[in-house]
């Protein structure tokens, strides 16, 4: 089992890079684990047949490794330009494009990834408005079109002037690369996935029969068709907000 570390920022020694070294180090007990600044490539996209020596170097090191940690702030309410280069110029190497265009999941598919991001939004803030949502999805869409599955994303808010990460955060990091590390090479989340899915629909219809119930003690429901109909009109409501939430509120921010 190897763990890469990418560190998509600027400064060696900062926030990002102590975040993502926490994670190296908890992966590192059971897992052989390597460091790449992105700063140290010269990055430039395939032009034809020339030679592009270092994202070839940076294409063998991803392609030996089972998990990647991909560390970078946030800037301006979006990726940093450092990471957003590299994604940018590794675009048409994550995945193989079909004869119309269409991305398709090929070497890396498989493969785990962990996602890492800090901004100088505070945690309220970033939790009401998603501050740093727009990193983890350029960051989600470019990963998953080459097949990635995503483990785990972390998140620090409020980095203005820090100058190193808090306890409790190394901790948490180095917890996700410890059970980075041992990540079997593929997964099948079919029966999690339904699992969840008849929990979601018990709770969902219990909280729909718990107000219809309270409806009632305002407007009587004395015939099928105005019962079932209130039912349906709960139960979509209720579940608008759940995919709503799972679709556009899912990315960790605190």
């Amino acid at each position: 089992m190897k763990v890469l570390g990418i560190l998509g920022a600027h400064r060696a020694d900062g926030v990002t890079a102590q975040l993502l070294q926490a994670v190296l180090k908890g992966a590192a007990a059971s897992a052989d684990t390597e460091l790449v600044n992105l700063n140290d490539y010269e990055l430039r996209p395939d032009h034809d047949s020339q030679p592009n020596a270092d994202l070839d170097a940076l294409e063998a090191k991803l392609m030996a490794a089972d998990v990647w940690v991909l560390a970078a702030p946030t800037y301006l309410g979006s990726l940093s330009g450092v990471m957003k280069n590299f994604c940018d110029c590794f675009r048409g190497r994550i995945a193989r494009f079909n004869s119309v265009g269409e991305a398709v999941p090929d070497r890396f598919k498989n493969k785990h990834y962990v996602t890492i991001t800090d901004c100088y939004a505070g945690g309220i803030e970033n939790y009401l408005t998603g501050v740093t949502d727009a990193t983890f999805k350029t960051l989600d869409k470019f990963l998953t079109m080459g097949g990635l599955i995503k483990l785990r994303e972390i998140v620090v808010t409020k980095t203005w002037g820090m100058q190193t990460i808090t306890a409790a955060k190394q901790a948490e990091c180095e917890r996700v690369g410890a059970r980075a590390a041992h990540k079997k090479e593929r997964d099948d989340s079919t029966v999690k996935r339904y699992i969840q899915l008849f929990f979601m629909i018990a709770v969902m219809a219990l909280l729909t029969m718990g107000i219809e119930a309270g409806i009632q003690q305002l407007i009587p429901l004395n015939n099928f068709w105005a019962y079932y109909g209130v039912f349906v009109v709960v139960f979509y409501v209720l579940l608008a907000m759940i995919l709503h939430f799972f679709t556009v509120v899912k990315h960790r921010r605190r």
